[in-house]
């Protein structure tokens, strides 16, 4: 298995950690579960030299940042 196909399962994975602990209101560690899969889901865009992934990513980054400062 190469590296970018296990950063992306363990991104994954903690990307769904995320959402679990959403469903059940674990806050604040969904943020920060949603923080590392985020990260490593931009570093992934970045092994693959896919500006898609990266852009949604750091969207996705900005709004939770955002949301997480005025909360």
């Amino acid at each position: 298995m190469k590296t970018v196909d296990i950063v992306k399962w363990i991104a994954t994975a903690i990307q769904l950690v995320g959402y679990g602990l959403t469903g059940m209101n674990v806050a604040p560690w969904n943020v920060y579960a949603f923080f590392v899969g985020i990260i490593l889901w931009f570093l992934v865009g970045v092994m693959w030299k896919d500006r898609a992934i990266m852009v949604v990513h750091v969207g996705a980054l900005i709004a939770l940042v955002t949301g997480f400062v005025n909360s």
